[in-house]
């Protein structure tokens, strides 16, 4: 179904989302010439209401959008738009438009999960990523327990920030094994989100609510 620009007079909000941090960068529009430049050019580009025509964002700055991936919503007037950023996103000098950093938090362990398991698509030689995976899930559990026994080391022994190390060390290979198995780490969160749920719900039960 095509897009419906009718709704706004001829233009659409486009809702930008930077790929990899899943943050909300930004708010623009675009008419059907901005929405094709940007199919074309795979940046992003929207219509400029106040100075009306065409403007790429980055094309004075070289703070670019680059395309990763475009959606609309279910009535079709509306455009979620995924992309790689280029330096800060707003004309304030700020990484957003709201103010946030922008910075990666739990969401890396979504976008590491990706890249091993392109890596294992891939298989390309040097990677010690590779190499894992041609040694066979034997050898890829045997790294997540010493790893793991490392990590108990440093968590007993040691310091703070060897804890860190090793312990992101163990959480690594583990995503290497939940790759080699057909899972991602997105099951284990689940996994965990489904416990939690049914605690709540068995302690709202006991307690008569």
């Amino acid at each position: 179904m095509a897009l419906d620009f009718e709704k706004m007079g001829g233009l659409i909000p486009a809702i930008i989302q930077d790929a990899g941090t899943k943050n909300v960068l930004m708010l623009g529009f675009m008419n059907p010439e901005a929405y094709e430049k940007t199919l074309e050019t795979k940046k992003v580009t929207f219509f400029s209401r106040t100075k009306q025509r065409l403007w790429t964002k980055g094309e004075t700055s070289g703070n670019y959008l680059n395309v990763v991936s475009i959606d609309e919503d279910c009535d079709h007037d509306t455009l979620l738009i995924k992309v790689n950023p280029v330096g800060p996103v707003c004309h304030t000098g700020t990484a957003t438009c709201f103010n946030d950093d922008n910075s990666y938090g739990i969401q890396f362990l979504s976008f590491l999960q990706d890249f091993i398991d392109k890596r294992h698509k891939d298989m390309p030689e040097g990677s010690y990523t590779t190499s894992l995976f041609e040694s066979g899930i034997n050898r890829i559990a045997q790294k997540v327990g010493e790893e793991a026994l490392e990590t108990v080391i440093e968590a007993t022994n040691g310091t703070n920030g060897r804890l860190v190390y090793e312990a992101a060390d163990m959480l690594y290979h583990l995503i290497v094994l939940l790759s080699e198995k057909g899972l991602r780490i997105e099951d284990l969160a689940q996994a965990l989100y489904n416990r939690h749920n049914k605690k709540k719900e068995d302690y709202d039960k006991n307690c008569g609510l």
